[in-house]
């Protein structure tokens, strides 16, 4: 049960920059981080509540923020990385606090979360959206083998140092060079669809020039894709490009000096034993799993995300506590395109809380999206909610397992732009576009 806290009176309130405590406090200045803060003021807004500069902050350290699935086009040769960068602050309106500090740990008994200078920054209500942690050291030699990708021939689009470094490597890749091996590793990751993106878009680009490279998606995971209708899809597109496929193979260990890659079988009768993969180009993808701080705190469940209700996103034992995106225990793909869903629910719900001392009625349904490049100039939108359970929105007039060419336009031309226009800005709802979705009121 929810520890309850009392309602909010809606008088004005003194500005937070003065007092040093927030009404409410955005641990993370990402995508989930500005849609949720953006759409908390304007609910407050729009139910007549005061507010103060200040009364939402934002905490985050980092200067720039990215379009991460930009990354993938820029892997593939078709954008320059720095059209999908921001200064933070930029991102980040005057009427908020900006906190330019990392959550060091988070004390929910006390409504305080302790920064990494040391300083502590109160609030009545919290919102935890840092994203996730990327564990490149979980593989041996990898961190050594990608310190250099150029001379060890190991990219990743997963890292804004190396997602044009990746393009470099296909771009002058020959088939001599030997086997082009592009890795997912066991566990969630984000966008669960990216790992074989580069597969796809290395292999169109070498078909283009007449160049035979022999490629393989070797996966932890024992199918091409989570949910059923688009796995099978995209098993077919791989085995019609002539693509070679390893599942329940993980990557354990890089050895660049040999280019050798070793994997780990997760399954079947070989299971436990380690296999080494020969490579002439390898695409990385790292593990990935909770930050520290989120782990080591109170608000975490077993597995290390913040434990939180999979409808409202209201903390499972902490009332004035919420959650979304990739730091969340919600179980669906870490993508955006949840983002657009899970925001307004998280808004609705939290502002109804602070105005009655009870959760809204606002239900997330898991709806996330997967847009995949299947070559140039081609593109299979996946999109489903909780239990893999396809959510299309042309679906009515287009097989969406099928590759079309206007969702690729759309997804490499369009959404980064709403990306930046509208979505961190609290106001792209996904399926719905500019359209808010309607809750009943609580």
């Amino acid at each position: 049960m929810s520890v309850s806290i009392p309602a909010f009176a809606r008088a004005a309130s003194t500005s937070a920059l003065s007092t040093g405590k927030h009404k409410v406090v955005v641990i993370g200045g990402g995508a989930g981080g500005l849609a949720a803060a953006n759409q908390i003021y304007n609910a407050l807004r729009s139910s007549g509540r005061t507010l103060a500069a200040g009364d939402i902050a934002i905490v985050d350290s980092n200067a720039h923020h990215d379009y991460q699935p930009g990354w993938t086009v820029v892997g593939s040769g078709l954008a320059d990385k720095a059209a999908f960068r921001r200064p933070l602050a930029s991102l980040i309106p005057d009427y908020f606090a900006h906190v330019k500090a990392k959550a060091q740990s988070f004390e929910p008994a006390t409504n305080s979360v302790t920064l990494s200078d040391g300083s502590r920054i109160a609030y009545d209500y919290l919102v935890v959206a840092p994203g996730l942690q990327i564990n490149w050291g979980k593989i041996k030699g990898l961190e050594r083998a990608i310190a250099d990708p150029i001379k060890n021939s190991v990219s990743s689009i997963y890292s804004y140092e190396t997602a044009d470094k990746t393009w470099q490597l296909v771009e002058g890749y020959k088939p001599e060079q030997g086997e082009a091996v592009f890795t997912q590793p066991f566990g969630p990751v984000k966008c669960a669809g990216a790992p074989q993106k580069m597969l796809y878009m290395a292999d169109s680009y070498w078909k283009s020039i007449s160049n035979p490279v022999s490629s393989t998606f070797a996966t932890g995971m024992p199918s091409m894709f989570a949910v059923p209708r688009y796995s099978a899809a995209l098993n077919a597109i791989r085995e019609s490009k002539g693509l070679g496929a390893r599942f329940n193979h993980n990557l354990v260990e890089v050895r660049p000096e040999d280019k050798v890659a070793v994997f780990e079988v997760l399954a079947g009768d070989a299971k436990g034993d380690k296999v080494e993969i020969p490579y002439g180009l390898l695409h990385v993808v790292p593990p990935m799993g909770p930050l520290d701080a989120v782990k080591a705190s109170p608000l975490a469940d077993a597995a290390g995300w913040v434990d939180v209700d999979a409808a409202s996103l209201q903390h499972n034992k902490y009332a004035n506590v919420f959650s979304l995106g990739d730091a969340s225990s919600l179980p669906t793909s870490k993508t955006a395109a949840a983002i657009t869903a899970e925001a307004p629910v998280l808004a609705h719900n939290l502002v109804a809380h602070m105005d009655t001392g009870k959760v809204g009625t606002a239900a997330y349904d898991g709806y996330t999206s997967c847009p995949l490049f299947t070559g140039r100039g081609e593109l299979l939108l996946a999109e489903f909610k909780y239990g893999a359970v396809p959510k299309e929105t042309f679906g009515r007039f287009v097989d969406q397992s099928k590759p079309n060419r206007a969702f690729y336009h759309l997804t490499k031309d369009v959404f980064p732009r709403v990306y930046f226009s509208h979505l961190v800005k609290g106001n792209w709802f996904g399926p719905k576009g500019l359209f808010p979705p309607q809750f009943v009121p609580t």
